[in-house]
Order: C-alpha cells, then structure tokens, then sequence
C-alpha cells in the first residue's frame, strides 16, 4: 500500500530536486556573472551598473529555499550529529523518523507563510529599487515555493521510514 504512494512520490520528487539543482548552478553562474560584470565595467568605464551588483542579493532567495528539501534528502543540509553516538540504530532511525516529521509539519506551517507574504506584495504590487524593475513578490515566491519542495521530500523521506519499519516487523509491505 506506501509503495502506491511512495514510487510516484519518489520519481516526481527526482525530477524536481535535478531541476531545483540545475536552477541553483544556473544562479550560482549568473551571480558570479554579474559581479564579475559590474567589476569589469567599473574599470573599463568608471562607471558601473547599479544592478550588477543589487541582483544577486536578490537571486539568492531561490538559490536557498528551493534548496531546502533536496538537500535534506541528500543529508547535506546542516545537522547536529553529536547524539547519534550514543543512540543504537533502532533509536537513530526513530530520531530520523521525528526529524523527517518535524521538517514535513514546518513545510506545511512555513509554506502558508510564505503564501501569504506573497500575496501582502502582490497586493502592494512594489518593485525592487533597480534599474530594472523586478517585483518584490517574484523574491518572496521563492519561500513557499522551497517549503512545498522540503514538504514533498519530507512526505517521501516519512512513507521510506514508515515502510522500513514495517518491513522490519512484518516482512515486505
């Protein structure tokens, strides 16, 4: 019964996390290519284009938000590890359970945040101070759209556990 919910969730989640990857190289380039941009048109020119240097500041809201789920899937997001030394492995897959939980109810609670805070600058309808006009609300997307990610990936990493588990205790499910 989870492997009818686990196995699309598994293969749509791959699909998102190499977009989510793809997305946070291809900001990583324009970010150094637009510092490196403003540098070398200030030396060249003199004079230098404001938003050269204001965009990536603004880029990095989706560099790290969308960010969140697949780097927790992958273990590479920032952990404290030191407790599970002194846990036995049934204990460390409980705690891995709880975290995965934990991570899956804050999606939910951040993700209406950041709808709502969405929403609030749509409705202000402000644009970032550049010489190219970009929405505030394009910046904030970012945050729902990251905590939706983090809550699918958590869901997926929540049914693995649950299938572990009874798979320990009751043979395959």
């Amino acid at each position: 019964m989870i492997n009818f919910f686990l196995k699309p969730l598994e293969k749509f989640n791959k699909i998102v996390s190499q977009c989510v990857f793809a997305l946070a190289t291809t900001l990583i380039g324009l970010i150094v290519l637009a510092l490196t941009m403003s540098a070398v048109t200030r030396y060249v020119s003199g004079n230098g284009y404001d938003w050269f240097i204001e965009l990536p500041p603004a880029m990095v809201t989706w560099l790290v938000f969308p960010l969140l789920g697949p780097l927790f899937k992958s273990g590479q997001h920032i952990s404290v590890d030191f407790v599970t030394v002194f846990l036995n492995k049934a204990q460390v897959s409980f705690l891995k359970f709880l975290t995965h939980i934990t991570a899956f109810i804050a999606a939910i609670i951040f993700t209406q945040a950041g709808i709502e805070a969405t929403q609030l600058f749509i409705q202000l309808g402000e644009t970032m101070e550049l010489e190219i006009e970009i929405p505030v609300w394009w910046i904030y997307l970012a945050f729902p759209v990251g905590f939706i990610i983090l809550g699918l990936i958590s869901l997926e990493l929540i049914l693995l556990d649950i299938k572990t588990f009874f798979s320990k205790s009751f043979g395959n499910l």
